[in-house]
């Protein structure tokens, strides 16, 4: 009897442990800001990438929508940021979102590309800490000079 004891403990000890144990890998939520300088509304090959402009990461309960989380971070030289977040967020919509830009003739957010999803969970099968947002978007005030060539790359033709 002593002996099953022994080997439910030595079973079920390790999965006690790890269930208490803080987890010691943050995820890393990453994504970029970008320009749209030819207001296609999408990413063009004139398309530049915003340094300083400031993301918002945002976790709501699913049934409450009651904000659990919120953490902003800026862009770097490159339009990229960085986002560190310690705590698993499994039944809970997270969300990237524009807060300001750095440009000032690229600062109107441009529609359905304020915002992107991220699932911030071990419990998915994701292997990786690392989760990528979709990249983020704002309008230039009026299209930049050659906007017009670089367009008609992307218009569709009839043969």
């Amino acid at each position: 009897m002593s002996k099953a004891i022994i080997l439910v403990a030595l079973c079920f000890l390790p999965a006690l442990v790890m269930s208490a144990r803080p987890n010691r890998n943050p995820f890393v939520v990453r994504g970029r800001v970008y320009c749209d300088t030819c207001l296609a509304g999408f990413e063009t090959s004139a398309s530049t990438f915003i340094p300083g402009a400031v993301v918002r990461l945002e976790c709501k309960d699913r049934r409450t929508m009651e904000l659990t989380y919120r953490h902003e971070a800026r862009t770097d030289s490159t339009g990229s940021y960085k986002i560190l977040v310690s705590e698993d967020h499994e039944d809970q919509f997270c969300d990237t979102m524009l807060v300001s830009s750095s440009q000032l003739r690229c600062s109107n957010v441009s529609p359905g590309h304020d915002r992107a999803r991220v699932t911030l969970t071990r419990f998915n099968g994701i292997a990786s800490d690392e989760r990528f947002a979709n990249n983020l978007g704002f309008l230039r005030d009026a299209a930049s000079p050659g906007c017009a060539e670089i367009m008609k790359q992307y218009q569709e033709t009839e043969d």
